[in-house]
């Protein structure tokens, strides 16, 4: 497996990757609010913050080019670059359970001690995702909050979890 930046292109496999209203709730939270997801929802979300040069998104692939991940590391606030934070993590559904997501991320932590100083890099994920918690938890991240989280569907649990970046 290897990492390079999203392409436009990426963003057809994502939405198809996201198959229900809560899968895309799992991944997103309230960035998107819109179910189906399309190419452009991904586009006008991504561009904007591409511009500020805080925002990377970062696709997966395997050792034949074929996509089969995504995630994004941004600077979560402007005034401060000591943390960063990974979030929108998703692996193409037939290919989840199989180590793929860990080693993703093994690959994306590597990636920002590697080309970044921050002190911490985060992500937040839903209580009601276990295998992901499960798939943070075994690449070294560990709960540092909890908190509530009203969406469309519902108020779900956030639990916030960390690593050290250097």
């Amino acid at each position: 497996m290897k990492l390079r930046a999203y392409k436009k292109e990426d963003a057809a496999l994502i939405c198809r990757w996201i198959r229900t209203e809560e899968e895309l709730y799992r991944w997103s939270a309230d960035r998107y609010n819109k179910f189906p997801l399309s190419e452009k929802d991904i586009e006008n979300n991504y561009l904007p913050q591409l511009e500020g040069g805080r925002f990377f998104p970062i696709t997966a692939i395997d050792d034949n080019g074929i996509v089969i991940g995504h995630f994004i590391i941004r600077y979560p606030r402007d005034d401060d670059n000591s943390t960063l934070r990974f979030g929108f993590v998703i692996v193409d559904p037939r290919l989840r359970g199989k180590g793929y997501g860990k080693e993703m991320l093994r690959l994306g932590i590597k990636y920002v001690k590697d080309n970044f100083t921050v002190k911490k890099i985060d992500l937040g994920v839903f209580e009601n995702n276990e295998s992901a918690r499960k798939c943070y938890e075994s690449v070294g991240f560990k709960e540092c909050n909890r908190r509530e989280f009203e969406m469309p569907i519902g108020t779900w649990t956030c639990i916030d979890m960390e690593m050290e970046g250097e």
